[in-house]
């Protein structure tokens, strides 16, 4: 897995397009976090890419409920509790 920081995107574009090239992804990290995945992609599968990682990004975000639950003790949610991780999910992508 190859890492590159914000800046090295800002000041060594070639770079890091050159490394996305050769290994097909690419972190970018904020602050020494990583923040970002780059991954190659052309015209002819853009769509499968984009719904193949909505589509994981929606198991993760399942698996996670489900753990918070598992670790809770509650082995059901209400609709209220529902609708509050959706919530307080779609508040943390915002902040990203």
């Amino acid at each position: 897995m190859n890492f590159y920081t914000v800046r090295d995107l800002r000041t060594s574009p070639r770079e890091v397009w050159k490394k996305l090239a050769e290994m097909h992804e690419v972190i970018i990290t904020n602050n020494g976090k990583p923040s970002a995945l780059m991954i190659e992609i052309d015209d002819e599968n853009l769509e499968d890419v984009l719904a193949s990682v909505r589509q994981s990004m929606a198991m993760r975000a399942t698996n996670k409920l489900r753990l918070s639950s598992m670790l809770s003790g509650k082995s059901t949610m209400t609709d209220e509790e529902i609708e509050a991780e959706i919530s307080n999910a779609r508040k943390e992508k915002k902040k990203s």
